[in-house]
């Protein structure tokens, strides 16, 4: 069965934090993108103790670079997660085959990637005023399920 969403990690830093959205993602039947470089080996202990046995059950494509990771998306429409950003993650009305993009944990996405014109829209999730961010294996959870409910749980 075809992946109904993608998730994009932009060069992940800590392996329980992949392991985590490759956990999600296999249970949720999302496609998982990781734009290198990575911060940690794909067979890295904590990678795996962190998607326990999910591993074998998750969509898992490694890019060379976002333009690579692009092009294989093709024309679905990529939504970049940010702190910075104005639109909340709520206010979109997901569709089959939407990408969600996600920066690396210590310094989130570059401006220059949220800015590329292949990204469709910038997305924050609300915090309360003076929190930096939300452990990007969380962040990454509330916008599946939030895109994957509007998409009334396809293939649950």
């Amino acid at each position: 069965m075809p992946a109904v969403l993608a998730v994009i990690l932009y060069q992940p830093e800590i392996p329980p934090n992949t392991g985590n959205v490759i956990r999600l993602c296999a249970n949720t039947g999302a496609a998982l993108h990781l734009i290198k470089p990575l911060g940690f080996a794909l067979d890295a202990p904590r990678l795996r103790r962190a998607g326990l046995d999910y591993h074998e059950f998750a969509q898992l494509t490694v890019h060379e670079d976002l333009p690579a990771c692009l092009a294989a998306l093709g024309s679905a429409r990529v939504f970049a997660f940010s702190a910075r950003a104005n639109d909340c993650y709520s206010s979109v009305a997901y569709r089959p085959g939407d990408a969600l993009l996600f920066g690396p944990e210590t310094r989130g996405l570059p401006g220059d990637v949220i800015k590329d014109p292949h990204i469709h829209q910038a997305l924050r999730l609300p915090m309360r005023a003076g929190q930096r961010s939300l452990n990007l294996s969380n962040a990454v959870a509330v916008a599946v399920y939030e895109a994957w409910r509007q998409l009334a749980f396809a293939g649950a």
